[in-house]
C-alpha cells in the first residue's frame, strides 16, 4: 500500500511540474512575442523618421537645384546685409576665386549750385564713412561667406559718378604663348607701356574689357541664360 501511495504522489508531482513548465513556457513565449512586436514598432518608427528626414533632404536639394548659383549667391548676400546700406540690391559677381559685392550709396546732400569738385569730395567722404562704419559687419559677413562658398569676398561702393573697391584679390593666371604672342608682350615692355610680360598681359586683358564691353556683356547674358535653362532641366 505504501508503494502505491508513493507512486501516486510522484505521479501528481510530475503532473504539477509539467503544468508549471507549460505555464512558464507560455509566459516566456508571450514575453518573446511582445519583445518582437515592440522591436518591430520601434524599427517602424525609426524607419518612418529616417524616411521623413530623407524626404526633407530631397526637398532641400530640389529647392537648391531649382535656383541657379548666381541667383542663390545674390539672394544670400542681399538677405545677409542690412537693408539700409545701399539704395538698391547690390551687384554680386563671382568667379572661381572671388566674390565681389558692389552697392550704390545715396548721394550726399550739397548746396545748390555746388561745383563738380565739391560734389566729388562729398561723394568721396561718403564712401570713406561707409567703409569705416561698416567695417566690422562686412568682415563678419565676408568670413561667413568665405566659409560657405570657399571664395574670397571683396567689397566696393558707388556714389554719384565715383566708384571704389575697398579690397580686391589679385590671382596669378598661368598661360602658354607662342612666339608671335610673346613678341606682342615684349613690344609693350620695350615701349614702356608695361613693366613686364605679366603686366603687359594684364594690360591686354584690360584693353579688351574696355573696347569690347558690349560684346562681353552679350556673352555674359548668354551664359546666364544657359544657367537658367540648366536649372529648369529634369530634377533627379
Amino acid at each position: 500500500m505504501s508503494t502505491d501511495r508513493d507512486s501516486a504522489d510522484e505521479a501528481a508531482e510530475a503532473s504539477e511540474s509539467a503544468k508549471a513548465s507549460g505555464v512558464a513556457g507560455v509566459s516566456g513565449a508571450t514575453r518573446a512575442s511582445e519583445s518582437v512586436k515592440a522591436a518591430g514598432v520601434s524599427g517602424a518608427a525609426e524607419t518612418d523618421g529616417a524616411s521623413e528626414a530623407d524626404d526633407a533632404d530631397e526637398a532641400d536639394d530640389a529647392d537648391d537645384a531649382a535656383t541657379s548659383p548666381r541667383e542663390y549667391l545674390r539672394g544670400w548676400f542681399t538677405g545677409r546685409m542690412p537693408g539700409d546700406w545701399f539704395t538698391a540690391a547690390p551687384a554680386v559677381e563671382a568667379d572661381r576665386e572671388e566674390i565681389t559685392v558692389v552697392g550704390a550709396l545715396p548721394d550726399p546732400e550739397v548746396e545748390a549750385g555746388a561745383s563738380d569738385a565739391e560734389k566729388a569730395a562729398a561723394a568721396e567722404g561718403r564712401m570713406r564713412r561707409f567703409r569705416e562704419e561698416t567695417r566690422a559687419r562686412r568682415v563678419e559677413i565676408a568670413r561667413e561667406a568665405e566659409h560657405r562658398f570657399r571664395r574670397k569676398v571683396s567689397w566696393g561702393v558707388t556714389c554719384g559718378d565715383q566708384s571704389e573697391m575697398f579690397t580686391t584679390l589679385s590671382v596669378p593666371v598661368m598661360t602658354r604663348l607662342r612666339q608671335p604672342e610673346r613678341r606682342v608682350l615684349d613690344t609693350l615692355v620695350e615701349g614702356g607701356v608695361a613693366r613686364s610680360r605679366s603686366d603687359a598681359l594684364a594690360w591686354c586683358v584690360r584693353l579688351v574689357g574696355q573696347h569690347e564691353d558690349s560684346w562681353l556683356a552679350e556673352l555674359r547674358s548668354a551664359l546666364r541664360r544657359v544657367e537658367e535653362v540648366r536649372s529648369e532641366g529634369p530634377q533627379t
